[in-house]
């Protein structure tokens, strides 16, 4: 028997997550919801932030990839969720790392690509080891990124790929029916920053000028934020806020919390937000809140 709710998220890489949809995930768990992580690698080739560890990375000893699941798990731990699953198995496939655009502002996938990486995996392969897990938890809402990728890191592009042909598939009734009996998800979302809001709490913590950090970030340094227009869902997440936070420290090899703010390696300030954004990819917009004019919950004019 499975809950009545459930919730899918397909993330690239440990501390996507949390960073990105760790109070979701957090509310709906506690709900009772059936929250379902999918994490496409184990983030081998992250930039390690405490020096003590720097033996993990590739050119040492390479085995952040295991520590970092170690992280994860304890992640899970804090936001209650209890169904996590990486894509294809653990190390099925291998962080493709990345280097900044021109632009400094979005990441691009670097000229050499490990051929083990998710970057290179086989489109149809790794959606099928997806349509396999769409198909045995049924869930009515999925959850991942833009086209873009957010910022534009290659394994981000690529779940958001594997994502969306694993979400056709899963549907017909006629493919691989060994992959379990088809399903249709309701509604897909992709996470969003509006400009707006990014632009109103970066201000205040330049204004603020605490952040615990060496430099707080400016509006130009981020090249994945929305239209506020284009947001369709906002999830308040305030009672599982020091879930999140928890959650994010538990990833210490990637992120640095200093409330109201967090760090990845580069040490650049960015606000830390309770409420999580999306915008509906598939699917038809629910009822909406008469006071924001968002959906404030996934599931929102979807049937059990």
């Amino acid at each position: 028997m499975l809950p009545a709710r459930r919730l899918l998220l397909v993330h690239a890489h440990p501390d996507d997550e949390s960073i990105g949809t760790g109070a979701t995930m957090a509310r709906y768990a506690a709900e009772g919801a059936l929250v379902t992580l999918v994490t496409c690698t184990q983030g081998e080739l992250g930039e390690i932030i405490p020096p003590g560890l720097a033996h993990l990375a590739p050119e040492h000893d390479d085995t952040l990839g295991p520590h970092r699941a170690g992280e994860l798990a304890d992640a899970m731990a804090q936001l209650k969720v209890t169904d996590h699953r990486y894509l294809g198995g653990p190390g099925r496939y291998r962080d493709s790392g990345m280097v900044w655009g021109a632009d400094g502002r979005r990441a691009v996938a670097p000229d050499q690509i490990d051929p083990r990486s998710f970057w290179a995996a086989d489109m149809l392969e790794a959606a099928d080891q997806l349509v396999a897990v769409i198909r045995e938890v049924r869930p009515q809402v999925l959850v991942t990124y833009d086209e873009h990728g957010g910022y534009g890191h290659p394994d981000h592009i690529q779940a958001h790929r594997v994502a969306t042909y694993a979400h056709a598939l899963a549907s017909v009734r006629s493919y691989r029916a060994d992959l379990g009996p088809a399903w249709q998800v309701a509604k897909v979302y992709w996470t969003a920053t509006p400009r707006q809001l990014m632009q109103e709490a970066l201000t205040v913590a330049h204004e603020r000028g605490d952040s615990g950090f060496e430099h707080v970030a400016t509006a130009d340094d981020f090249g994945y934020v929305v239209d506020q227009a284009d947001v369709d869902a906002v999830v308040d997440g305030t009672e599982y806020l020091d879930a999140k936070m928890a959650a994010m420290r538990a990833h210490a090899t990637q992120i640095d919390v200093q409330w109201p703010y967090f760090a990845l390696s580069d040490r650049v300030g960015q606000p830390l937000w309770a409420q999580e954004h999306f915008r509906l990819a598939f699917g038809q917009r629910g009822p909406v809140d008469p006071a924001t004019g968002y959906e404030s919950d996934l599931f929102a004019g979807v049937s059990p």
